[in-house]
């Protein structure tokens, strides 16, 4: 089955002092293209985490954040003391001794470095649990993008229905073509050959040429064994975006012949059709993964 690129996934995980929140969220891309947000705390354990997520995403524009709630009475952000101290007998100096206690403090506060943050120590244990939350997050995602991959293959194998319900209408035309082929070049024959001394055998290889150029044949069963490869692929156990990015190539490769060898209003019509079909199929693999 295949998958969409696009996903979202969010975790979460409490802890006595802490609540932990881990989101995940992925979008089309060519190649795997990752960006984290992680605490300083658990910057160490960044390129783990990234190693994880190529292995497990394997495609997509990802971006992971971790965000960290503090939910105790102990706060990393504490009040530098010594230095606010220091910024307020400054700030009463300049004011002459004429400026009130809580005053001063307001604006000590508003000073660089009022707030100093305490760095926490790295807890293997808590990290253990963090990444748990990570997994839970991005396997989240992952079941996000199996059921927009669901859609998605609703979608595109309605268009290859379309592609071979049109293929499949392309023959009751074809006698119709062969004829109207054949009047036109014995006409213009007829209008030359009255006129100038020819070589007959030449002239029907010539023919032989021309009337092969206009055959279709090998067009329609190569586009047929096309379709019912991309549906095999869509069907099988992995899903490969950029395969069938490749048929879907080779789909309009024969569609494109057809057309510029069909000479028939109707056919030409039906190829159109065809078309149009193939371009719904190639924006939705696009966001396949």
């Amino acid at each position: 089955m295949i998958q969409s690129m696009t996903g979202f996934g969010r975790a979460t995980l409490v802890l006595p002092k802490k609540k932990i929140t881990v989101e995940a969220k992925s979008l089309n891309s060519k190649q795997i293209d990752i960006n984290t947000r992680i605490p300083s705390f658990y910057k160490e354990k960044e390129l783990d985490v990234r190693s994880y997520l190529s292995s497990t995403l394997r495609r997509g524009k990802i971006e992971l954040a971790i965000f960290v709630e503090n939910t105790g009475t102990d706060s990393q952000h504490k009040i530098n003391q010594e230095l606010v101290a220091t910024y307020m007998t400054s700030l009463q100096e300049v004011g002459a001794g004429n400026v009130q206690t809580g005053e001063l403090l307001s604006m000590a506060m508003r000073l660089p470095d009022a707030m100093k943050v305490e760095q926490q120590d790295f807890d293997k244990d808590e990290w253990l649990a963090v990444m748990n939350v990570v997994e839970e997050a991005v396997a989240a995602l992952v079941d996000f993008r199996k059921t927009e991959g669901l859609s998605l293959e609703k979608d595109i194998k309605a268009q290859i229905a379309t592609i071979e319900r049109l293929h499949n209408e392309v023959p009751k035309y074809e006698q119709e073509r062969i004829n109207t082929i054949k009047s036109r070049i014995s006409s213009k024959l007829a209008d030359v050959l009255q006129s100038v001394d020819f070589d007959r055998d030449r002239l029907e290889q010539e023919m032989i040429y021309f009337i092969e150029k206009l055959d279709v044949s090998e067009e329609k069963v190569r586009l047929k064994n096309h379709c019912s490869y991309f549906i095999e692929t869509m069907n099988s156990e992995e899903s490969n975006g950029k395969k069938l990015g490749f048929i879907s190539q080779e789909l309009g490769r024969e569609i494109n012949t057809m057309g510029s060898k069909a000479n028939h209003t109707e056919i030409q019509k039906l190829v159109v059709q065809m078309k149009d079909a193939l371009e719904k199929i190639k924006e939705q693999t696009l966001n396949v993964l």
